[in-house]
């Protein structure tokens, strides 16, 4: 949708361009479509003073910054995305990565871009289902960091939804602002960024067991927050009423609340495997309250189950 436009804004640079064009979804980060890119780029007779411009949403924003990371040791890459999820998540931070069968973003590197530019006219065209796939790590910003922007949410998220301009502004920048101020603090996530992980456990596990065709990364995140906010309840992090709080905003962004049913062994064994899993413990980003995030591998198992039984679609697996 776009291309055409950045090939005309290099040309006017001067500055010759070579395209990859790379099938949508998740299917894409793979390591063979990374030996595909360094092919095409060998074979044009790119060098290390080459910079990889990265169109497209976060999948793109994902490989385009791996394959800089490793191509001749190192090239420059901008980010330029397209989706909502990739201007308020993805392309800030400088993770880049591929996936395995075994696991999501499983190889990878942190690696910053030069730039990045997030044009929200390009917002215009984006499918419902990815729009609001991308509120979820909006909310997410709520809930972990600002529970004044999360207030905010609930109050405009009618707004949000009907993309006004002033509201998808203001919801990008303070994302933006929010993911960076975290990120500044622990680049290589040692401790403190990990809470940017906030429904990811369970969501890259539902990601990872429906073989990441069925759910947009949006939609399990908001089934993980979902849960996250269960289980802080159980572990009584937070109260109820906070608990209905995010259950009800999660709704009302139209994203999905019920996992699917699978055996409760499956879950655990694809969240055994997660980045985030410490000696074989499975971490948890929990809330203590809306605004403030914790982690911890302290979780009972038990609870977790619990969590997961009460929201698996048809019943418990």
């Amino acid at each position: 949708l776009y291309l055409e436009t950045l090939q005309n804004t290099l040309k006017a640079l001067d500055k010759p361009s070579l395209s990859i064009i790379l099938p949508a979804g998740e299917e894409s980060k793979s390591l063979d479509n990374i030996q595909e890119i360094a092919g095409r780029l060998l074979s044009a007779g790119y060098g290390r003073d080459c910079t990889l411009c990265a169109l497209g949403g976060g999948v793109v924003g994902d490989i385009t910054g791996f394959a800089a990371a490793v191509y001749q040791r190192g090239v420059a890459y901008i980010q330029v995305p397209t989706t909502l999820l990739a201007m308020v998540d993805s392309s800030v931070g400088g993770k880049t990565g591929v996936n395995h069968p075994l696991g999501k973003n499983m190889i990878g590197a942190f690696y910053q871009p030069q730039a990045v530019i997030a044009d929200t006219d390009t917002l215009d065209s984006l499918p419902e289902r990815e729009f609001r796939s991308g509120l979820a790590e909006v909310i997410k910003y709520g809930l972990i960091n600002d529970q004044g922007f999360f207030s905010w949410l609930e109050d405009h998220m009618d707004a949000v939804l009907a993309r006004e301009p002033d509201a998808l502004t203001k919801v990008i920048r303070h994302s933006c602002k929010d993911k960076a101020d975290i990120v500044a603090r622990d680049e290589l996530e040692g401790g403190l960024r990990a809470i940017l992980n906030l429904g990811h456990t369970f969501g890259h596990a539902i990601e990872a067991a429906t073989g990441y065709g069925q759910y947009l990364h949006g939609e399990a995140v908001a089934i993980g927050m979902v849960m996250a906010a269960d289980l802080s309840r159980r572990l009584d992090l937070i109260r109820e009423s906070e608990q209905d709080r995010i259950y009800a905003l999660i709704e009302a962004t139209g994203l999905p609340t019920l996992a699917p049913a699978l055996p409760v062994a499956d879950y655990f064994g694809f969240m055994r495997v997660d980045k985030k899993a410490e000696g074989g413990r499975v971490r948890f980003i929990l809330l203590r309250g809306i605004g403030s995030a914790v982690i911890t591998g302290e979780v009972p198992p038990a609870a977790i189950t619990q969590t997961l039984q009460a929201f698996m679609e048809h019943g418990h697996a």
